[in-house]
């Protein structure tokens, strides 16, 4: 039966998914073990303390606005977007009238896509005032 087992063809692909997975674990394990031994706990008060003639120090929420991640996921997907032309450029020669069509619809929805975000004021930086 175990002979059987290591001769299918796919069982590399499953030893492998196991080492990973388990090398991953430890990975994550041991990063985490060694991060909170080394952390240090005590900095807290100095850096809420006045340097030299600096103004009193108040804590603030650590927040971010939503409009820096929409602005940086909009960056991704159409970064990623443009990154799928190459290959496409690359071979539009084998790919005839069907890939010229193909990706005249993929920048056909590339641009309304685009006009969406536009027209919904993603694109636009809102300043806190």
């Amino acid at each position: 039966m175990t002979h059987v087992i290591t001769e299918h063809p796919y069982f590399g692909v499953f030893v492998l998914f196991i080492l990973t997975s388990v090398a991953f674990s430890a990975t994550l394990w041991a990063a985490r073990f060694v991060s909170r031994k080394m952390a240090r706990l005590d900095t807290e008060k100095l850096k809420l303390s006045i340097y030299e003639c600096g103004p009193e120090v108040t804590k603030q929420p650590n927040t971010i606005s939503t409009q820096f991640y929409l602005i940086a996921l909009l960056f991704i997907l159409f970064d990623v977007e443009i990154i799928f032309m190459f290959p496409w450029a690359v071979d539009f020669r084998l790919l005839g009238w069907f890939g010229f069509v193909e990706m005249l619809l993929f920048i056909l929805l590339l641009a309304i896509g685009y006009v969406y975000a536009w027209k919904k004021g993603a694109l636009e930086w809102h300043s806190i005032k």
